[in-house]
């Protein structure tokens, strides 16, 4: 096979971009990981001979269909349903289903892409998918959301299972939703089979999976403080989102000895200075999974607490240690400037890529501590991976041993991260970026290179 020319950086983001037009976020995933991936196989021939990550950038599919459904006043509905299959080289396809009106293919192409990476760094045999549509669940009624499941579900059963993808939750997909799209599964093909992860415990679901997004951020921040001799007690956290990673997130850095100070939604943040405590985080959980309320509603029940309002995030309060655990490109380069000028030590990504390419380049330039959201929210996933192995053996573990699973799990992650992350300037300084990426990159990698051209 002929050698082929080495492409630089700039000619390879060049051709991701025009081989997929319009998709800033798809394009913004691949060009964060192949500026570290381009110096790493620089002098690496084979990587280079058979365009491994050229192929990596190349979803293996993306399946769109329509999703029609009827609301409950006797309206036809029709939305876009997409699953994107990433890279399947060391085990099944695995990654979230998200439902929310900001989907779009660029958004899953660029979540599968990271998934692909994510994945790898757990250890676990799992390849990297993702998927999801435009439906808003948020207003719908319990029957409405049934026959959206049911429908989405009735066109993606032909595209997964146990061996092939396994899909999860993800925002605007929780157990009922998962319940919905399980049980139509079942209804459709006959089979009782670990098909989706984040499932009921009556039907095959694991312990600890709700918490293991959040908790696994907050054990990665803990293992980058132990590294420099630093831990979260009496820490002051900011922390944005409402939702299953934030709570968690709040409620492990209580837990650990930490303060945490805000949380937020899309309308703005609740800056609390009193402390949001475990009392506190359960009202929040309450509001959020029963009530489908809004965080401002917080200041009402808790005195002291202030709303800022009108989309604000939370950046500017004073902290310590801060958790970007809501969505896509929520914390920009001036936003972490402020984070790094009040003297914030530590970022530990609970969300996919909350930081802008600026926003990241800020925190590596200030060299403190700064997980990407790869390493550091591979949590959930690695609990999913597990809850896969309980449902192919049939049993279920104890939550003592699932949550010593995850502790090491995360453990494990933050040490191959700094094994590739090097020492930066001279001192201890690790790139956890770069180490997630080449880390990632480096199993998938490999056993691509085993299969050969396919």
């Amino acid at each position: 096979m002929a050698v082929a020319d080495h492409v630089d950086l700039s000619k390879f983001i060049e051709g991701v971009k025009r081989r997929n037009p319009g998709q800033t976020e798809f394009a913004q995933a691949v060009q964060e990981v192949a500026e570290d991936v381009f110096d790493y196989i620089k002098d690496k021939e084979q990587y280079h001979e058979y365009q491994i990550l050229r192929r990596i950038a190349e979803p293996d599919r993306v399946v769109s269909f329509r999703v029609c459904w009827e609301d409950d006043k006797g309206n036809i509905r029709v939305q876009r349903g997409w699953r994107v299959q990433n890279n399947n080289a060391i085990g099944p396809y695995k990654g979230g289903i998200r439902f929310h009106p900001s989907v779009t293919e660029s958004v899953l192409k660029f979540l599968a892409f990271e998934q692909t990476f994510k994945n790898s760094l757990t250890s676990l045999p799992m390849g990297g998918g993702k998927g999801g549509a435009n439906f808003n669940p948020k207003g719908k009624s319990d029957h409405e959301v049934m026959r959206f499941c049911q429908s989405f579900m009735t066109e993606l059963y032909r595209h997964v299972g146990a061996d092939v993808d396994v899909p999860a939750g993800d925002i605007g997909v929780g157990g009922r939703e998962i319940g919905y799209m399980f049980g139509q599964y079942k209804r459709i093909t006959n089979q009782f089979t670990g098909v989706l992860t984040g499932k009921g415990l009556e039907y095959g679901g694991s312990l600890i999976r709700t918490e293991a997004t959040g908790y696994g951020a907050v054990y990665f921040l803990q293992s980058m403080l132990t590294h420099v001799g630093k831990d979260l007690v009496g820490k002051k956290a900011v922390v944005s989102g409402s939702g299953n990673v934030a709570t968690h997130a709040a409620e492990k850095i209580v837990q650990l000895g930490g303060k945490v100070l805000t949380l937020s939604d899309s309308e703005g943040f609740i800056h609390d200075p009193a402390g949001i405590d475990q009392a506190k985080i359960n009202w929040v959980k309450d509001l959020k999974n029963k009530r489908r309320g809004r965080i401002s509603e917080y200041v009402k029940e808790f005195k002291g607490a202030t709303f800022t309002g009108g989309g604000a995030r939370p950046w500017a309060v004073p902290c310590d240690v801060a958790l970007p655990c809501a969505t896509q490109n929520k914390l920009n380069g001036e936003e972490a400037k402020t984070l790094v000028k009040n003297g914030c030590i530590g970022v530990s990504e609970g969300a996919n890529m909350p930081t802008t390419l600026e926003g990241v380049h800020v925190f590596k330039d200030a060299k403190i501590l700064y997980a990407p959201g790869k390493a550091a929210n591979a949590g959930g996933v690695s609990v999913s991976g597990l809850e896969m192995s309980q449902n192919s053996a049939r049993i279920a573990w104890k939550e003592e041993d699932l949550q010593k699973m995850l502790v090491d799990i995360m453990k494990g992650i933050h040490d191959r991260c700094a094994e590739h992350g090097g020492v930066a300037g001279g001192g201890k300084y690790i790139d956890y970026v770069k180490g997630a990426n080449i880390a990632g990159f480096k199993k998938v990698a490999d056993a691509m290179l085993a299969f050969g051209v396919v």
